[in-house]
Parts: C-alpha cells; structure tokens; sequence
C-alpha cells in the first residue's frame, strides 16, 4: 500500500512526500537521508498520513497537497478538509 504523508520540519515548515513505509521513511528523514529539503530541517514529526490505491494515486494525492496554502494544509491535518 502506498501512502501520503505530512511531516513537520524542524523550523516549522510542513513537507508533503509519499511512501509504501511510513514509519521508515520518517526515520530515514531523521536520519539525514530522506528529501534534500528535510536535511537541514531535522529532527521532522509525522503529522499525518493517507493510504492510498496505488503509487499512482499517491503521486497525484501528493501533487494536489503541495497545491494547497498552509492553513489549507493545517485543515487537512486537522480532519477539517
């Protein structure tokens, strides 16, 4: 199963990515060896996930999260989207 995910960075910044492990990819974003963007802005926490269909499903979930402003995006988190 795939997934979408929201982590918060460090200085406050939210990241949307996807994933097939969400718990992995988490650590591997602690870890310093996730997205270039995460590097720098660690230690990240999980603020929410979405399973979704497929990869393709996913990809396209995660292109319409990145679309949305912040507080579009704090809505979602907050179950209210």
């Amino acid at each position: 199963m795939d997934f979408v995910y929201i982590v918060e960075c460090a200085d406050g910044t939210l990241y949307t990515g996807w994933t097939t492990d969400v718990e992995k990819r988490l650590q591997t974003h602690n870890a310093g060896e996730g997205a270039k963007y995460t590097r720098s802005r660690r230690p990240v926490r999980l603020l929410y996930s979405e399973p979704c269909a497929d990869k393709s499903a996913a990809l396209k979930r995660e292109a319409e999260i990145k679309r949305l402003s912040r507080a579009d995006k704090l809505a979602l988190i907050a179950g209210k989207e």
